[in-house]
């Protein structure tokens, strides 16, 4: 018998993803630190480099909380920052800047990674849907009050009494509330 310790097998497409943009963010927050000038020179934003070094450490922060167990907060303050910058990128774009161009570059960068956040952030959501959910109500069960080799075969015969239709398997806790068309 071969028993794998392999922690990466549990995660999901998501939290993947999630990682991913983790260490992005890790790697982009560091090179906004080391140079924040070669970003202002860039963007036609000089004199700027203080709130360049602060996007830069929100981002390392955001990253390193991403590349943990619950990933979806960390995610989701990516997307607040994205649009952050944004708007900052938005102010910047306009025809008195000579580095307009760079600008329109940066905006469809992070356009597109803040489309990727919300993506992620969505389908984290969606993941872990199923440990958020109310608790069904099981009080009606009674489990296994008898040995096994009793109760081997007994619930094939269980019916309704209502209906005399076999009754319903445990619903998952992630489908109680929702309609069929949900599922």
């Amino acid at each position: 018998m071969h028993l794998s310790h392999n922690s990466h097998q549990s995660r999901g497409a998501a939290d993947k993803l999630a990682r991913n943009l983790g260490w992005l963010g890790i790697g982009l927050g560091v090179c906004k630190l080391a140079a924040p000038g070669m970003f202002t020179r860039s963007l036609g934003a000089n004199g700027h480099e203080g709130m360049v070094r602060m996007c830069g450490g929100r981002e390392i922060v955001s990253g390193v909380m991403a590349l943990s167990h619950n990933p979806s907060p960390a995610i989701w303050s990516r997307v607040a920052g994205d649009i952050g910058d944004l708007v900052g990128l938005m102010a910047l774009y306009n025809d008195r800047n000579p580095n307009k161009a760079n600008v329109g570059l940066a905006l469809s960068a992070v356009a597109t990674t803040t489309a990727l956040d919300i993506y992620c952030a969505k389908a984290l959501a969606k993941r872990h849907a199923y440990q958020s959910g109310p608790t069904p109500d099981y009080s009606e069960r009674s489990g296994f009050p008898r040995p096994v080799e009793e109760m081997r075969g007994v619930a094939k015969d269980y019916r309704n009494e209502a209906s005399q239709q076999p009754k319903a398997a445990l619903p998952s806790p992630a489908m109680v509330g929702k309609t069929p068309a949900d599922k």
